[in-house]
């Protein structure tokens, strides 16, 4: 069945790390005062609603809006906004993205299948010690894609900023009757009976852990439900071929989100890509961690991305009830700081989100606007108050929230 969601309202934002001070060896704390406490109250009837449209808040410096346009080849119907190449499928663009939902822990759901088909991916800490990721897919239509995992509030973000179905499987019942609640209703997409949505269960794990979407088979199952799959306008991301010139090197990037989950990119100079290593043990109960390549079951190869950005952004709670549940509330929305690495390269930056329904704007710390590498771009998304150090060309997060 497909049935619907709405939003959450976003509480006050607190500053975030200085990207303009370059890390040394020693992790920072962000200035500034923390997130807001949580409220103490809890009222099951009470339904967030978003904010409509964001304020832009100037955390660092002043922000000079970068002129948002199209031009020569990234301005034809043929290319992919959001990775700046020709889509896979010369249909694939002609209707709106898929945003899916993909399991990461336990560890025995990896392999996943089509993380490096996706245009671009968010992972986040989700609960438990766990992190999730939220994949997009339109240049590409993979037939299998999965474990697909329950709903998140964080996600409805994504979904917001690409104009996405939202594919996943239910959520905590405060969630599901938070999505149900909005105007994203006709964009969810739940894991039902029957052909139409393309669910199946190949019977690799688990049965709660077995759910995969065939992106093959929604556009024909879309019209059947008679929902709106028409193409979308996009606001492209900026894309160019040049390196950043004198830019930090950036060889390994570790994302340290808790003893049990953690990875690092790692900068391959013959594809000019980073590719994906994840923690293969709990470092609770092992002198050290241990990482193992992160592979594609659909297509057998490592994931990888043409673009890693690493993003600071408030976690908080609407109430004690969601504190004692881990039941975040990711704001991503205003602005913030961030890192985005390409071609071994670090760059500090700014993220805006100036449009509500469309996808952020990466600044350099000056206001204009960083070229990603044409291509897959993944993000981090970590919480404003985590840490970062650096050791010569390695780069340590570690995931921090009030």
């Amino acid at each position: 069945m497909v049935i619907a969601a709405s939003c959450a309202s976003a509480p006050g934002l607190a500053s975030a790390p200085d990207p303009s001070a370059l890390p040394s060896p020693t992790p920072f704390q962000p200035e500034g005062g923390a997130s807001p406490a949580p409220d103490p109250g809890f009222d099951a009837q009470n339904i967030a609603t978003f904010t409509p449209y964001p304020t832009v808040v100037l955390k660092n410096g002043i922000y000079l809006t970068p002129q948002v346009t199209v031009s020569g080849a990234a301005a034809s119907a043929a290319i992919d906004p959001l990775t700046g190449l020709p889509g896979a499928d010369p249909n694939g663009l002609q209707r709106r993205p898929l945003a899916i939902k993909v399991a990461n822990f336990p560890r025995y759901v990896r392999p996943q299948y089509g993380l490096t088909e996706a245009d671009l991916a968010f992972e986040y800490y989700s609960q438990q010690l766990e992190t999730r990721f939220i994949a997009v897919f339109y240049g590409n239509t993979p037939n299998m894609v999965g474990p697909v995992r329950s709903g998140r509030y964080f996600d409805e973000h994504v979904v917001r900023m690409y104009h996405a179905f939202f594919v996943f499987q239910y959520a905590d019942p405060r969630e599901l009757t938070y999505f149900m609640s909005g105007d994203l209703n006709p964009f969810l997409v739940l894991q039902g009976f029957g052909k139409c949505p393309p669910f199946f269960n190949p019977k690799i794990h688990e049965t709660y852990n077995d759910a995969y979407f065939d992106v093959t088979k929604w556009n024909d199952c879309a019209q059947q439900l008679g929902r709106d799959n028409s193409p979308q306008t996009l606001r492209s991301s900026f894309f160019g071929e040049t390196p950043p010139a004198n830019a930090p090197l950036a060889d390994r990037i570790f994302t340290n989100f808790t003893v049990e989950s953690y990875n690092y990119w790692q900068y391959d100079p013959l594809s000019g890509t980073y590719l994906r290593y994840q923690d293969v043990n709990d470092a609770r109960d092992e002198p050290s961690r241990q990482y193992a390549p992160l592979v594609d079951g659909l297509t057998a190869r490592q994931v990888s991305a043409d673009n890693v950005i690493v993003l600071f952004v408030p976690y908080n709670f609407a109430n004690e009830n969601e504190q004692e549940d881990e039941a975040y509330h990711v704001d991503l929305i205003d602005s913030g700081n961030a890192f985005v690495f390409r071609n071994g390269r670090a760059v500090p930056a700014h993220w805006f989100r100036t449009d509500i329904d469309q996808p952020l704007l990466v600044t350099n710390l000056d206001g204009s606007p960083v070229y990603l590498k044409p291509g897959q771009t993944f993000f981090e998304v970590i919480g404003e108050t985590s840490t970062l150090a650096q050791d010569g060309a390695d780069w340590h997060f570690g995931f921090q929230t009030p």
